[in-house]
């Protein structure tokens, strides 16, 4: 089935086309004109700028002259270095770029026929979970000396990039809205895939050879698979974007991996490894002058046959080689853009994606919604930090699903550090923000913010019966095209990830166990991945403050399929049998922790699992095998018609023909407790054979029903 299209401000490309061809005219765009408001929001136009149809440039324009690859482009004269690096190593793969680039074949010139062609064409874009079609006529803006002032192509009469370029312009607003930006962003636009950012550690990896070779191959794989990779050196303090090092290399610069090498070199009767990988520049040059740069002597230890043998070729200009431990050296930041369709995500294995829409959205009776700015993020290409200072990115170290919470938390510290410091700066206008929220509104605000952080929306999931490896990814709407008013920051965003009891199917209503953070930045998107034992699960996506809005989509990839839904009441709607019952009036939440006791002597330890009973509920754990001690670690949520009536924790045993009951606990818990400990032996059973255990169990109570 195919994927829905959305039309762009609502231009169909075939009506418009079927007009013009009517009209024998060439598409005049009314909603971006060739006028200078098309190009600029804050700059001038350039003395002698025109705006020419490809024609009027050339004899013989096509839109691809012997197909399509990345030597197709050259950035020109806007420092939008990110946009075109990402559609650089778009251009290596045709199953990519026949998305953003339709009907490719009934889109060129055709020079039989001449009267078929309208000065119309159209590009495809993914934007929030579904692709766009931008139409754009052809008339592109030239500079005094006629050649095009923006992207184009070293084949002056091929014209694909340079289109591609005005529809990504006028899909953002205007040309200078593509200054500067993020290379994830771009991937996302133009694949529809997930960009994962991953930060070098430099240091460990120019000490660890080990962990530089896991590093490689993790690229290598990617790249096997189709993935898109970028890279780019992050300025430090003090230095500026688009700074040259002695090597030759660009800080603040965008450049895209076109190929990544291992092979075995022989020098001087030994074999050696080499690690190689080929990049290259959007800018058409090749600026890196160290090791095996463009004519240093490491050429010559090979044959050009020899090269070839190996793959060892450059195949247009912009690109170049460079050995990976100096790759190690320089580069501080890799962006993955993994093709999940193709089920690229990881090897051997087939990944489904579940996805939502929501919303951050204020309540009726709130404070109007704020868009905090963000001072945290390095925009490729574009110096946008005052003299003396230099923007930087936002702790962008991959946090990992499962990891613990408590002690070893490096890249845990520097997020709540980050956090803390944002809390301070803006506390005061936070806090009375927070004074005035209706708890229907949907903005909390980041874990920070206790007081509001669980009106944010929450999605629940739920992995069964083992570990499982996902990926989670928090895209928010596009706000590029508001530059033009002033506007157009991102908002700095992340998620939560909380394991909730395993019969829980309301809100959350207070924090209990964090299973997972991300970090947050202000970027389109942000993801995380890593595994997760099997229970029940609720994540919240949030902004960074409260009070902010937007849209967002949330997409979850597992290898199993796992149901993603949207958490609206705070309490379940009562079934029609129920209605026929006394309501609810207390609350009670029962953490059985685990159980000792329980292998008798001299005798192998049982297949065990527990059940736990309150009124018409029935919670069931898994069998733990030959446990003695089981660690249970099951949560479970019980609303009370009868709140007298005890809880029952029943442990069994597993065995061949039938189960037989090691023993029974039993909880009578007061009204409105929180957090109490219990150790109760177990009674009844097999416990009055001699092998007494006891298990140990919290619970929480309140006649509140919404406050668990």
């Amino acid at each position: 089935m195919p994927e829905q299209v959305n039309q762009f401000q609502g231009q169909s490309f075939q009506k418009l086309r079927r007009a013009c061809l009517r009209r024998g005219a060439l598409f005049q765009d009314p909603l971006f004109p060739a006028t200078p408001q098309s190009l600029f929001y804050r700059r001038k136009s350039p003395p002698g700028l025109t705006w020419k149809r490809p024609r009027e440039i050339c004899k013989d324009p096509r839109l691809f002259v012997d197909g399509i690859s990345t030597r197709d482009l050259h950035q020109g004269s806007l420092g939008n270095c990110w946009m075109v690096a990402a559609i650089s190593c778009l251009a290596s793969e045709p199953s990519l770029w026949k998305k953003v680039i339709p009907d490719h074949v009934d889109q060129e010139w055709n020079p039989k026929r001449p009267n078929l062609y309208a000065g119309i064409f159209h590009f495809r874009f993914w934007r929030l979970g579904r692709w766009t079609d931008v139409v754009v006529d052809d008339r592109l803006p030239v500079s005094s000396d006629g050649v095009l002032l923006f992207c184009r192509s070293a084949t002056p009469r091929e014209f694909w990039s340079a289109l591609l370029e005005k529809a990504y312009a006028k899909l953002n607003g205007c040309y200078e809205a593509l200054e500067g930006g993020n290379t994830t962003e771009a991937l996302i636009d133009f694949t529809g895939g997930v960009s994962e950012p991953l930060s070098l550690d430099r240091e460990a990896l120019s000490q660890h050879s080990d962990q530089r070779r896991a590093f490689f191959q993790t690229l290598a794989k990617a790249h096997e698979r189709k993935a898109l990779i970028t890279c780019s050196i992050r300025p430090a303090e003090g230095e500026t974007v688009e700074s040259v090092l002695d090597c030759g290399l660009v800080r603040g610069h965008a450049y895209g991996i076109t190929a990544v090498r291992k092979m075995r070199l022989a020098e001087m009767g030994w074999m050696s490894r080499l690690f190689m990988v080929r990049m290259r520049n959007p800018w058409g040059t090749t600026d890196w002058t160290g090791a095996w740069s463009q004519g240093s002597q490491e050429w010559h230890q090979m044959s050009r046959a020899e090269r070839e043998k190996m793959g060892l070729i450059v195949r247009d200009v912009g690109e170049f080689w460079i050995d990976f431990e100096d790759f190690c050296q320089y580069f501080t930041d890799v962006v993955v853009c993994r093709m999940v369709e193709s089920s690229l995500l990881w090897p051997s294995s087939h990944w489904r994606e579940v996805r939502c829409y929501g919303e951050w959205a204020s309540g009726p009776n709130s404070p109007p919604s704020t868009v905090y700015p963000s001072n945290n993020t390095l925009s490729l290409g574009k110096t946008n930090a005052k003299p003396g200072e230099t923007k930087q990115r936002g702790n962008r170290k991959e946090a990992r699903l499962g990891e613990p919470k408590g002690g070893k938390g490096g890249k845990r510290e520097q997020v709540k550090a980050v956090k803390k410091q944002k809390k301070e700066e803006d506390g005061a206008e936070v806090g009375g923000w927070e004074a005035q929220m209706d708890k229907r509104s949907r903005c909390g605000g980041c874990i920070n913010h206790r007081d509001t952080f669980l009106h944010n929306p929450q999605f629940m999931f739920e992995v069964r019966g083992k570990e499982e490896e996902m990926l989670i990814c928090l895209q928010q709407e596009d706000r590029r095209i508001q530059r033009k008013d002033g506007g157009g920051e991102n908002l700095p965003i992340g998620f939560e990830v909380l394991k909730v009891e395993v019969n829980r199917g309301s809100r959350v209503q207070c924090v209990v166990e964090q299973a997972a953070s991300s970090v947050y930045m202000d970027s389109r998107s942000v993801t995380l991945r890593g595994a997760l034992t099997p229970g029940r699960y609720v994540v919240l996506p949030t902004t960074f403050l409260p009070g902010a809005t937007g849209r967002f989509l949330l997409r979850l990839f597992s290898h199993s399929h796992i149901p993603l839904r949207k958490l609206k009441e705070d309490l379940l709607s009562p079934s029609v049998f129920h209605c026929f019952l006394p309501q609810p009036t207390l609350v009670t939440t029962v953490y059985l922790r685990r159980a000792s006791g329980l292998r008798p002597p001299k005798q192998k330890a049982p297949d065990v699992y527990a059940i736990v009973r309150c009124e018409n509920d029935t919670i069931r754990t898994h069998v733990f095998k030959a446990e003695g001690n089981p660690e249970f670690n099951l949560r479970a949520i019980f609303y009370r018609r009868y709140p007298s009536t005890h809880i029952s924790i029943e442990l069994w045993s597993r065995g061949w023909l039938w189960d037989s009951m090691l023993g029974e606990a039993r909880l009578q818990t007061a009204e409105s407790e929180r957090s109490r400990s219990h150790v109760i032996d177990l009674q009844g059973g097999q416990s009055r054979s001699g092998s007494r255990g006891c298990v140990y169990v919290e619970t929480s109570s309140s006649v509140c029903l919404t406050d668990l």
